[in-house]
């Protein structure tokens, strides 16, 4: 008997997992127990040294939905994300992390709001920032203009995430518009945030819906600002490469150079991290760095900058890469 086909899904989730084999299955088994059935799951193993890979296919027999692909070689989430999208057949997708899972009517949610709202571009998740450690929950406040069933246009979304991330990542949007601003892969770590900007500057509205998604936090993540690691510094080029998108786009001077503040904040914060751990980074790893803190140091200019940040004490921009170093010492040397 020929099996029948699968109805057309509503909804694309994408999870890219790399040696996830001991959080996956919660993740899997939230998507088959979604209150919306239509929808598709797209698994993409980046090269894992686990059982990532074999617990994908052993969810994907037993329900139909889920499909599988792998990485050729172990590239990072964007990649791996960009991927799935590729074979993406609903119009509307959001991501997933493979240590993530979602509330049964996470999906509905989101979608009963595109239906009531056909000018929504982006819904959001409500988000609940799980602590494994400890097992505590707490909520990632929306700001009041997204309460309540509100909309903001994009650009207030956009202005919104520029400087200080009022709004998290965590949303469905048009797969029309995801597939127009797939991930930025210009770096392994942090990148990828940046293809979320785009999307809600592209956005006609943006609103959040009452599905929850868990995100689990871990002590020793890469992005935790408490571990320290050499991708810690992807920061850096992943603030460029959204700088050298958002040139693209012709957005206001005035939001340029806001977010130039932003990038030239990060910069300092990423090199004074840098002189304070860098006993525990390997020879190669510093050599590795020095140049490039230099190629970013030289991508900026001082009338580029808000006021506030080219004479704040210990922010001043010299392009002498010596002379820069030299102040960040003192700064930190008087800090102390």
């Amino acid at each position: 008997m020929t099996a029948r086909p699968l109805p057309t899904p509503e909804v694309a989730v994408l999870v890219a997992a790399y040696n996830a084999s001991a959080t996956l299955p919660q993740t899997l088994d939230s998507l088959r127990r979604q209150t919306l059935e239509r929808i598709e799951v797209l698994c993409v193993d980046d090269c894992s040294t686990d059982d990532t890979f074999a617990i994908m296919h052993a969810q994907a027999a037993e329900d139909a939905r889920i499909r599988v692909f792998q990485t050729p070689v172990n590239s990072g989430q964007a990649v791996a994300r960009n991927l799935a999208l590729r074979h993406v057949t609903a119009p509307y997708v959001c991501m997933v992390d493979a240590d993530d899972w979602l509330s049964e009517d996470c999906l509905m949610s989101a979608v009963t709001t595109f239906h009531r709202q056909p000018q929504t571009d982006c819904v959001l998740f409500r988000l609940i920032q799980h602590f494994d450690e400890t097992g505590k929950n707490e909520e990632y406040k929306l700001p009041t203009a997204l309460q309540h069933d509100n909309a903001v246009s994009g650009m207030k979304a956009f202005e919104l995430c520029l400087e200080s991330w009022q709004l998290h990542g965590l949303y469905v949007t048009r797969t029309a518009l995801h597939r127009q601003y797939p991930f930025d892969t210009a770096t392994r770590l942090y990148s990828d945030d940046n293809t979320s900007l785009l999307h809600y500057l592209h956005s006609r509205e943006v609103r959040a819906c009452e599905g929850i998604y868990f995100y689990r936090k871990w002590a020793s993540s890469l992005t935790n600002v408490h571990h320290f690691h050499v991708h810690r510094f992807d920061f850096m080029e992943a603030n460029l490469s959204l700088l050298l998108a958002l040139k693209k786009e012709n957005i206001p001077t005035k939001l340029l150079r806001r977010f130039e503040g932003r990038r030239w904040l990060t910069f300092i914060a990423c090199y004074r991290l840098f002189l304070q751990h860098r006993k525990e980074l390997t020879p190669a790893e510093q050599e590795t760095l020095r140049p490039r803190f230099q190629t970013i140091l030289h991508t900026f200019r001082p009338s580029r900058l808000p006021l506030r940040c080219r004479w704040k004490p210990g922010y001043l921009l010299t392009l002498n890469t010596r002379l820069f170093d030299w102040q960040q010492r003192i700064y930190l040397a008087l800090k102390k």
